[in-house]
């Protein structure tokens, strides 16, 4: 079975050195080419110069359709389209946006950031930053006075977030002097991995990025340090023995291969077809998402471009140590950054494919993110369709077809949370999203060691000796630039009305039925899924079925709907006004990207979806994006510690009068075909 299982990995790269499409994530040689552009360039003359962001700079929309339809017409000429980038790089402690000439190596334009807010932290420089306090007398005075030895003490970089001029005085200062300042939260590894159950409570560093120095320090309180007995997760240290559940390992063969196909990155299967890209900040990224038709004999566009555009995580302890606590994940920290390699047959099943991908480090130069997305056909024995008919009195009618599925799967370990984050495409014409939570709590040192010597507000749950998990949201937004059966599109929601039955010819009372409303602007288009219900649809006003209904897609929410609780004025609330409401749509724009805006760190709301939408522009039969956001309360509790079972959400975008009829109708019944074949690994040693 192992020769099986390794027999049926592989991974698939695009050739560094051609690129045949034009939305290709940046190859290495490109990556060296904007290095050189920008460390050439007059424009910005000040060392050392630091780049946190390196990534594709799209070309016009209409250009990569246009890209497209020629592409698929045999007789037309293939043109290229230019190779740009778009570069944020700190020298002379200024954020710089440059836009890049990949292919001649020449910077284009040139702009310094003014407004408020800094762009990703590089990996190199919290490595330095963490670097730091051992050599920090006061620190080490801290940690002697808790009994810790100092080579099991790890750090780790916070952001600082945004509170206007509130805040502890030291930080008041940094802010006011717009210093790019990042706070160090130190803990105890000893004996585990899992450090972040062993937190050195009541110690913050305060570390100017931009010196390398620290600039604040506080020891406001000491608590124990939790035990490191029963925090570790790994393999050899909780077995063996294991006693807990067991299921019999299986594996997934396909005797004709895998039923899909990648070239570079695009990837054909079944009734589908898109392009998988990566981006640092957003991760995966998939474009130009169309499905065949059979019926109408034609591939019909569904999505032009998506990807998650933030990770919104706020704590709900107003502590010293805790209230900035408000993570922007994808633009603090950027979510490609953390994407580490999937581990094959445990992260991906073994029919997977993988995809590597390349980031700009720090100096500018590729850095290689092996096994990065994998994709994989799903056979999870659910049913695609069917129908059991007992109305006749002489047989039984029964007909059933499998459901099989396509997912590109990424895995971001941000800090102590893993998030598993999969697209799922089904020959339905579906489109799934689903967000799976795992990993380590984040946790605060405390004096209680049981749950009933708490008497007030502990903001968390106390789930091991001196320790609580403090309560927390997780909202994940996805940008979708959806183009349902062409660009224009209109936003429609089916809101569901109860009625009086007034005629009196039944004695039925009341009914419900369906009004109607299409959004003219995008104050129209804010919908809190969770206040009454409806349908939610991306329609395209021009395109009708032959019974004459507009073609579109419908929304439709998952398990996991929560939006924000937190008053409008708090400062979280304020850089992510946009988390009050699950769905937003915007006019199209090619800058607007990021919900949080192009600089998170220390944002202060002036930038982003909510501030964009403040313009209320119009979005009714115009090129439009939908933002959706995953929203999870986390109210922690002990089967979550010392690592969390995997909790999902998600959504799904599901066809609504897109197709004549049902696209599986002519689907080809079971045992027409040779069905994968599913193979129980523990039966050599089975007497039943």
């Amino acid at each position: 079975m192992l020769a099986l299982f390794f027999a049926a990995l592989s991974v698939l790269t695009t050739s560094a050195s051609t690129h045949s499409h034009p939305l290709d994530p940046l190859s290495p040689a490109e990556l060296n080419a904007v290095r050189d552009a920008v460390l050439a360039s007059p424009l910005v003359p000040a060392r050392p110069l630091t780049f946190h962001y390196v990534g594709l700079d799209e070309p016009d929309k209409l250009d990569v359709l246009s890209y497209v339809d020629a592409h698929s017409s045999s007789s037309s000429p293939r043109t290229a389209l230019p190779r740009r980038a778009f570069v944020v790089a700190r020298a002379g402690g200024q954020s710089h946006e440059l836009r890049v000439d990949v292919t001649d190596a020449t910077v284009l334009s040139h702009a310094v950031h003014r407004g408020a807010g800094y762009p990703i932290l590089t990996l190199d420089e919290q490595f330095a930053a963490v670097a730091l306090p051992p050599r920090h007398a006061p620190f080490v005075e801290s940690v002697r006075r808790r009994g810790v030895d100092m080579d099991d003490v790890l750090c780790a970089v916070f952001p600082v977030g945004w509170f206007g001029d509130a805040g502890p005085p030291s930080e008041e200062k940094a802010q006011a002097q717009q210093r790019r300042v990042v706070k160090l939260l130190c803990f105890v590894a000893g004996a585990t991995a899992n450090f972040y159950a062993r937190p050195l409570e009541g110690v913050t560093l305060v570390v100017d990025l931009d010196l390398m120095a620290i600039v604040g320090y506080r020891d406001r309180v000491l608590y124990p340090v939790p035990k490191a007995e029963g925090t570790d997760y790994r393999d050899g240290k909780v077995g063996p023995p294991y006693t807990g559940p067991t299921a019999a390992p299986g594996v997934v063969l396909q005797p004709e291969g895998r039923g899909f196909h990648i070239d570079g990155h695009l990837v054909r299967w079944a009734n589908w077809e898109f392009h998988v890209g990566f981006d640092m900040r957003a991760g995966t990224v998939i474009s130009l998402a169309s499905i065949h038709d059979a019926e109408a004999g034609a591939r019909r566009r569904v999505l032009y471009r998506g990807f998650v555009s933030e990770v919104f995580v706020p704590y709900m302890d107003p502590a010293e140590e805790w209230y900035y606590r408000t993570f922007l994940d994808a633009g603090e920290y950027g979510l490609g950054l953390w994407a580490f390699p999937l581990q094959p047959g445990a992260d991906c099943p073994a029919n997977a494919a993988y995809l590597d991908g390349y980031y700009a480090g720090q100096d500018g130069k590729p850095v290689e993110n092996k096994n990065m997305i994998c994709v994989f056909e799903r056979y999870a024995g659910d049913v695609a369709w069917r129908h059991t008919e007992a109305g006749f009195p002489d047989r039984l009618i029964t007909e059933v077809r499998p459901d099989v599925s396509l997912v590109v799967r990424m895995v971001v370990s941000c800090g102590n949370y893993d998030y598993i984050l999969d697209w799922e495409f089904k020959t339905s014409g579906s489109i799934k999203f689903a967000v799976s939570l795992t990993g380590l709590l984040e946790v605060k040192g405390t004096d209680y060691t049981h749950a009933d010597q708490i008497r007030q507000d502990a903001h968390g749950t106390l789930v091991a000796e001196n320790t609580l998990a403090v309560y927390h949201d997780h909202y994940v937004t996805y940008h979708l630039d959806l183009d349902v059966d062409g660009t224009n599109n209109s936003f429609v929601k089916n809101i569901i009305t109860t009625r009086r039955n007034t005629a009196g010819s039944t004695p039925r009372r009341s009914y419900w039925t369906v009004r109607r409303e299409v959004a003219e602007t995008e104050a129209d288009a804010q919908v809190d899924v969770n206040a009454a219900p409806a349908d939610l649809l991306i329609v395209n006003p021009n395109k009708r079925t032959r019974m004459g209904n507009e073609v579109g897609y419908r929304v439709v929410p998952g398990g996991a709907t929560a939006a924000s609780v937190l008053d409008d004025d708090d400062y979280p609330q304020r850089r992510a006004g946009y988390s009050k409401k699950q769905v937003w749509v915007t006019p199209y724009s090619r800058d607007e990207k990021w919900a949080p805006g192009l600089y998170a760190d220390q944002s202060t709301g002036d930038d982003g979806l909510a501030a964009w939408s403040r313009k209320d522009r119009g979005v009714r039969n115009e090129d439009i994006v939908l933002w959706y956001t995953v929203g999870i309360h986390h109210i922690p509790y002990q089967d979550d510690f010392p690592v969390m079972p995997t909790v999902s959400g998600g959504f799904e975008l599901r066809p609504a009068n897109f197709f004549e009829r049902n696209p599986l109708l002519k689907m080809r019944p079971p045992g027409r075909d040779q069905p994968p074949t599913f193979l129980n690994c523990s039966c050599a040693g089975d007497s039943s």
